[in-house]
This record gives C-alpha cells, sequence and structure tokens, in this order.
C-alpha cells in the first residue's frame, strides 16, 4: 500500500476517532486488524497518529484560528479529520512537504467530501503554511 493509500485510511482513523471522543493510540492497530487491511505503511501511519492525539489541542488551534467565521463544532466531521491528518503532517513530519500534505488534503477531500469541501480546506491549509512561515 502506497503512501497515499496509507494516508486515506489515516483520515478515515482520525474520523472514527472524532466520532467516537476516543483518542487512543491503539485504535490505528485495532482498525488495521480489524479492516485486514494490508500493506500498510505503519511507520508513517503509526507517527502520524501519535503526532495527532498527542497534540490534538495545537493542531485543533491552528484549525480555529485560521478558519474565519467556522467554530471547529461546525467543520464537516470528515473535512475536520482530512485537516487534522495534514496539520499534524505539516507541523510534525519535517520529511513531507507541507505543500505534498495539502495537495492530499485537496485530493482526499474530492473522494469522501462534498463539492466544495476542497476549497475549504485548500484555504485553511494554506493559510495555516503561511501562519507558520511567518
Amino acid at each position: 500500500m502506497k503512501r497515499k493509500e496509507t494516508r486515506e485510511e489515516a483520515v478515515k482513523i482520525a474520523y472514527c476517532m472524532d466520532i467516537n471522543k476516543e483518542f487512543d493510540k491503539e485504535l490505528p492497530c485495532k482498525y488495521i486488524n480489524h479492516f485486514e487491511i494490508e500493506g500498510v505503511d505503519s511507520e508513517y501511519l503509526n507517527k502520524t497518529m501519535d503526532d495527532l492525539i498527542d497534540n490534538l489541542d495545537t493542531i485543533d488551534k491552528y484549525i480555529t484560528d485560521n478558519s474565519k467565521d467556522w467554530k471547529i463544532n461546525r467543520i464537516a466531521k470528515v473535512d475536520l479529520a482530512v485537516l487534522r491528518v495534514a496539520i499534524s503532517e505539516i507541523l510534525y513530519n519535517s520529511s513531507i512537504p507541507a505543500s505534498v500534505s495539502i495537495n492530499e488534503a485537496v485530493e482526499i477531500s474530492k473522494k469522501y467530501s462534498n463539492d466544495d469541501s476542497h476549497k475549504f480546506i485548500n484555504g485553511i491549509l494554506g493559510t495555516v503554511v503561511r501562519c507558520i512561515e511567518e
């Protein structure tokens, strides 16, 4: 399984965590085993999910601070999961260029969310990256 597919699984796991309000570091392994998913880039998945869980408040603050007139509880759960995974990569995984994280997030949102979500996600992530660079 390529990084792209593993990233999609990370978004699905982040979505499950949010829906169930259970941000448990064991959940990614349980998820992969339950759905019998093979070939996962487990190093990437574990790092991304650990970073997301460990820094959820910081990640959510970036989302809140950079989404004008949108409270985090109003953002669609799928979009929130996409944003959390992407921001986790941008902030805590220097081996992935921010442009790649943004592009992949946009593509995932086109696949799993509504027709306009990719614009919203692209806008927030672009603003987050500019904020970090300043």
